[in-house]
Formats: C-alpha cells, structure tokens, sequence
C-alpha cells in the first residue's frame, strides 16, 4: 500500500511539473508575441497601421494586377478576401513581403462555411446528425483543404438561432436551441482553428454575426431586428460564449441593430457585453461595408461619422468599404479618433497574422503540390459521405417501406432534383467555395452506382423548377406514366440552392414552383411513394407527407450527398439524425419553436368547444415534426429513469440515469435527450429547456444504460435584476426522444 502511495505521488510530482513548464512555455511564446508586435507597432507610421485595417476584396486577375497590387505596395491593405488558389495568393503575399517598408504579411480571407472543395451537408443539416466530433471533423477537413488553397481565416461559424424558416440564412445554423447551438459553435471552432493555428493545416474562425441578426423581422434578411436584453442573453449569446470560450480568433459584428443602435457601432455590445464580459480579445471583423451601411440607416450623418463610430465602438477591420483608409488619419489629426484607438486595433490584426505563423513563414500555406494533394482527397470523401447520411432524418416510414424491399425490379426516380447537382450544395457551396458541380454526386447517380444491376431505374424530370413560378407542367404526365409502370416511386423535391442562404428570404414556406401539383399527380397512381426532400429549411410538407409512404429530409447534403441517400434507401446505413429545427404546419404558424415560456391560458386543445385557450382555430398549435424529432429503421424503448437524490443543494450536481434497449431487427442510433423545467421561478421560464444529450449506438437487443450529469448552471437563469442566479425549488427531469416524445418526468428539489 506504501508503494502506491509512493508511485502516486510520484506519478502527481511529474503532472505538476508538465503543467509547470507548460505554464512557461506558454508566457514565453505570450511574451514573445506581444514583444514582436509592439516593435512593428513602434516602427510603423499612421498610413501602414491604417493599411493593417483595411480588408480589401479581390475582384479577378485584372484587379490584381492593376489597383490591388498597387494598393498593396502602399501598405494600404492588411487582408483580402475572395481570393482563392495557391496561384493567385502566392504572388500578392511576396508584394506585401517583397515589396513593402516592413513586409507585413498579408492575411487571406474567405467564406468557407460547410467545405471548401469537398463540400458537406449545409451547417442546419449537419446541425441534424447530432454528431459533435464529426462537426469538427468536417470544418477540420474544410480548414485543411482552404489553408492548403492559400486561405488563413473564414467566415464562420455563423452561430445566430432563428426560429423562422422565412429567413434563407437559417440554412447556415445550428437550429433554434441556444444550448445545443452552443456546443456546436465550439465544436465548429476547434475543428477550423485544430491546436496549432500555425500548423499551415488550420484557418482562424471568424463567428458571426454579433449579436441577435436571427432576429430579422418578417424573416427578411438585413431587416431591422428588436428584441430585449433578456432574449439577448438567453437566447443570442450563449453559442458566442461558447465560442469565445472555444478560442475563436475574430468576430465578425452584425448588420442588425441591438436597443436601437446598430451593432457596428454599439459600444455597449462591442465593448461591455464581447470584450469585457464575454472576455473577447481577438479581431473585430464588420460584415460587408457594413460601416457605410450607418449612413444608409440614418445612424451616422456622413461617412466619416460613421467611422468615428466604428472605430470608437472597438471595430478593428473595415470590410470592403475602403473608409478606414479614406477617414482615419484626418480624423486622428481632428482629434475625433485617437492613437490609442488605433493601437489597439493594429495590435489585435497583428497578433492574429502572428498567431497563423505569417511572421514566421508567410509563405507557409503557398504549397501547389499539398494543394493538389489535399483538394478532394479519397478520404475526404469518404467522410463526407458519412457525414451526410448520419444528419439525414427519416420522418415518416409507414409500414416499414424503407429500406428498400430487395425484390424491387424497377424503381421510377422522378422530380426536377433527382438529377441536380449544384443543388446539393447550398448558397454557400454553390457560390461562395471551390466546390463545383460536376464534382457531386446526385440522387439519381447514387442509386444507378448502388442498386443490383438486375434492378432497372428510370428517371423523369416531372416538373421545371426555375424560379417560384409554376414551370414544366406539361412534363407531369410522363412522369405519370413512368411511375405508374414501376414498382416504386423515388420523388425528390424541395429548393434550387440559390433559394435559402444570404439575401434568400421568402414569404411563405410552400414548396416552390410546380411540385405540389407532380406530388399531387405521383400520388394519384397509387404506387408506393419514397419522397426525398434536398432542401435549407423547413418547408410547409403537410401534402407530401400525408401523401408519401416515406419522407426523408437529405438537406442540401453536398458533394457525396447522392451516395448518401442511396446508403439510407438501400438499408446500408440505418437513419439516426435528429430535427433541430421546428417543421411549422404552414407559414401562420411561424415563429415556432419547442422552448416556449409558460402562457396565462392553457395549450390543451382537446376541448374543441372551449374558445379561450392558446390554439388556433384552424390547426392545431404544434409543429408537424417537433425539435428533436426523427425516425429509424428500428425501435427503441426506455426504462428506469433514476436521479441520484430527489434532493440536493444549490452547489451539488445530480446524475440522472435511464436505460434505452433496441427492441428492433437491426443494429441502430439513438439521440436521447434530456429536458429541464423549472416548475416556479420568479421571471417567466420555458416549459422544457434542453439540457443534454447522447447519441449511442445499440445493437438488436443491447441494452444501455445512460447516466446525465446536471450542475447548477443546468438550473440557473437571469433574474429581475438581470443577474445569473439558481432559485431553490422544484424542477422537472424530463427524458425522451424528442422535445415532444417525453418518455419519463422525474422532480427534483434543490433545497
């Protein structure tokens, strides 16, 4: 027993030194950093520090070589965005090196949001796959192949919650809960920035957009947004701690307005809330030309008011707007802007070039041969494919239609995008990456490369979509007949991928164009019915899921994204994924959302003859697929749902433990899901708030028993006061399979 004790002392000696010397090491490299960049700082004057705020944008090869180049040799330029390729971005790095006064290093922008060439399923799908390590995965694999391309920093997470489809850039999320958002965006963060943002294989994170640009009203994007201090902090903040906590190199403000004061020039946001609060102290990004956008709203009278406000608000990098170095030094001269100001702002540009290792070797990511060897490599691929089918959510499966029966001899796979490729790619993965079309695989494509060959499969277009507008009806017959001669139907409809994303807002969320009337027709055969939905947001699917014997929502899935329909269609991976997102009924329902607060009039909507309740009068209140909702090809049951104690103090934690048993005929994936309710609270709660989860995997029969761990952070809420504090009282544990299949209810006291 002596011996033991002596080796574990020993075995704490060395943790103590490791941590130790860490601790040194650490210091030294901090020391050595802010020693570099205040001997640059010293040396520079007032037009080149003015320069290191100035992102600038590239525009094509013409650009570079003329204006850009210039501008360059001038030390007017400290980042550039929208240029890709180890061609392009060598030649400008070595001006900026070769050819200015101190040689500072340029930093290379970009919008590399779910993949840069190999692409993945859109964020709000991923989001679906409940997966947190495959999440950094993939932004690990997408910051390996940008930094490759000669790419230091993207534009992303993008961590805003919406609960309005409406809005396109709901496409780019996590979904409507802040918990779950929250570790996404760390997950997100770690991925892109990897342990080392100096290795040359990892890209700064960039999170976005500063704070509460979910909120646009009407669900148009750039609209004006108003929401409390209380929403801000429930609901905006935490994925932006989350992210801040995860290291996150750079914020990115937002175009909206927080208390009626936009958010570009908002100190109370930008200064009290990110810096000081949240302990922000890397790069503040604006959006597009956002600072020019102060004058368009009426903020700031001219432009140089609103670089006074900008600059004063803690902005340190001017998108595309070119203000920074038209305004800056007169107004440091007028003594409107003061050098400290400026200081500051040069200083966190500069650690954040020191940190990518630009000082080191700023030819670093400039590598043609690593380039080409990373761009689409077969193992990027691969995981791809695994990515998108686990966010894949099977939402309806009538009398076990899916997988497909193997007897099948003909299967009619119809719809206008069955056999679209850029489609499966998003806003962001058709326009914005280096993903490319012909690089995708499609639906169609999938199931030609997976089915027997003794399995014949014919395709029929249906329907035009091109636009909102009826197209291509002519083509329904055809479609008809080729359903009606087959033995299955494989409908695959939803957006074109320009739709949803930036700028991609519409009015009512109805599938676009056509297709209802080529459901309507497909389904008057009477042949078994498989509908695909490739799509960035929830839509109005009420017809097609009434009319289908199986939906599957596929998202916008990215490049392997056919392969990976077909690996669910064929029974070769089981469904697991999970909405993190409400379906609404139709668009009178929006917003929806599952975390509601308590309302003063009951939600039971089983008295139809009771006028005064919270309903509408038309269709019931919930959503047709609830937050947390998803199918599999096999059954999972719960049992024994215990806490530790029944009563504990408001310092103790308690573990709540449920066992879940496959009960089905094949091996599967389960997200179980754990809600809390505060029964009485002094400021109005929502009835459930999501908690915990865990995504397990269970063979036919296994049985698993899964153990929470709740802290007193899980019951704490802002106050009256506006205070982070945990009221003693009774809670409700609740366990399930979704926000609306709760299996079990435990309560808890906390004394």
């Amino acid at each position: 027993m002596k011996r033991n004790n002596q080796t574990q002392v020993k075995i704490l000696q060395i943790l103590l030194l490791f941590t130790f010397s860490i601790g040194i090491m650490t210091a030294q490299n901090t020391t050595k950093m802010e020693n570099k960049v205040n001997e640059l700082l010293k040396k520079m004057t007032l037009e080149e520090k003015i320069g290191q705020l100035h992102l600038a944008t590239y525009v094509n090869e013409n650009n570079t070589t003329n204006s850009l180049s210039e501008q360059i040799k001038r030390g007017e330029v400290g980042s550039i965005l929208k240029s890709n390729g180890v061609k392009n971005n060598l030649p400008l790095q070595k001006i900026a090196v070769e050819q200015t006064r101190l040689g500072i290093p340029l930093m290379f922008q970009e919008d590399v949001i779910h993949g840069y060439k190999t692409i993945f399923p859109s964020p709000l799908g991923e989001a679906a796959g409940w997966n947190l390590a495959n999440i950094e995965k993939s932004a690990s694999i997408a910051a390996k192949e940008a930094s490759a391309s000669g790419i230091h920093l993207t534009y992303a997470p993008m961590v805003d919650i919406t609960n309005d489809p409406r809005w396109g850039r709901i496409v780019e999320g996590a979904g409507e809960d802040p918990y779950y958002a929250s570790l996404v965006a760390a997950a997100r963060v770690k991925g892109f920035q990897g342990k080392d943002l100096a290795s040359g294989n990892s890209v700064m994170a960039c999170v976005k957009h500063f704070a509460g640009y979910g909120a646009a009203l009407a669900g148009r994007d750039y609209n004006i947004a108003d929401f409390s201090e209380r929403t801000l902090r429930e609901v905006y903040l935490p994925p932006f701690k989350a992210a801040i906590n995860a290291g996150v190199g750079s914020v990115m403000s937002a175009y909206s307005t927080f208390d009626g004061i936009p958010a570009t020039a908002n100190q109370k946001l930008l200064k009290d809330i990110l810096r000081k609060e949240l302990g922000f102290n890397g790069m503040l990004i604006t959006d597009w030309a956002t600072i020019l956008n102060l004058v368009k709203i009426g903020a700031a009278a001219n432009e140089k008011d609103a670089v006074v406000q900008a600059i004063n608000a803690g902005v340190d990098v001017d998108m595309t707007s070119g203000l920074y170095l038209k305004y800056l030094k007169t107004l440091v001269d007028e003594g409107k802007v003061s050098m400290a100001s400026i200081d500051e702002a040069v200083k966190r540009v500069l650690i954040a070039k020191y940190k990518l290792g630009l000082f080191d070797n700023p030819y670093k990511f400039f590598d043609l041969k690593r380039e080409k060897e990373t761009l689409m490599s077969a193992e990027h691929l691969e995981f791809a494919r695994k990515a998108a089918r686990e966010c894949m959510v099977l939402l309806k499966n009538d009398n076990k239609i899916l997988p497909l029966n193997k007897n099948i001899k003909k299967i009619a796979v119809i719809g206008p995008l069955a056999n679209g490729k850029k489609d499966l790619l998003s806003w962001w993965g058709g326009n914005y990456s280096q993903g490319k079309p012909e690089d995708v695989v499609s639906v169609l494509e999938g199931l030609k490369k997976s089915v027997d060959s003794s399995v014949e499969i014919d395709y029929a277009e249906g329907v035009k979509l091109d636009g909102f507008e009826p197209k291509g009806l002519e083509l329904i017959p055809a479609a008809v007949k080729l359903a009606s001669e087959s033995d299955i139907v494989i409908l695959v409809v939803g957006e074109e991928y320009w739709m949803s994303g930036e700028g991609g807002s519409i009015s009512n969320i109805n599938l676009p164009g056509a297709q209802e009337e080529l459901i309507n027709a497909i389904a008057k055969t009477g042949k078994p019915l498989v509908s695909i939905l490739l799509n960035g947001r929830p839509f109005d699917i009420q017809n097609i899921t009434s009319k289908s014997n199986a939906v599957l929502e596929a998202w916008q899935p990215g490049t392997m994204g056919g392969l990976a329909v077909s690996d669910i269609l064929l029974g070769n991976y089981n469904p697991s994924g999970k909405l993190t997102v409400s379906f609404p009924r139709n668009t009178g329902q929006i917003p929806i959302f599952y975390n509601y607060k308590r309302t003063s009039h009951d939600v039971n909507e089983s008295n139809k003859t009771v006028r005064w309740t919270n309903k509408y009068l038309d269709i019931p209140i919930t959503p047709l697929f609830p937050f947390g909702y998803g199918l599999s090809y096999t059954e999972f049951a719960y049992s024994n749902l215990k806490l530790s104690s029944a009563h504990i103090n408001p310092n103790q934690t308690v573990t709540v433990s449920v066992e879940v048993t496959n009960t089905g005929t094949v091996a599967g994936e389960e997200v179980v899901q754990l809600y809390v309710g505060d029964d009485v609270s002094s400021i109005s709660r929502p009835a459930k708030e999501l908690k915990g989860f865990q995504k397990i995997a269970l063979k036919q029969g296994e049985k698993k028993t899964i153990n929470f761990t709740l802290t007193p952070t899980d019951f704490s809420f802002y106050n009256k006061d506006m205070k982070w504090v945990l009221e003693p009282g009774t809670f409700s544990i609740m366990i399930g399979a979704s926000s609306e299949n709760i299996k079990f209810t435990e309560k808890l006291n906390i004394q």
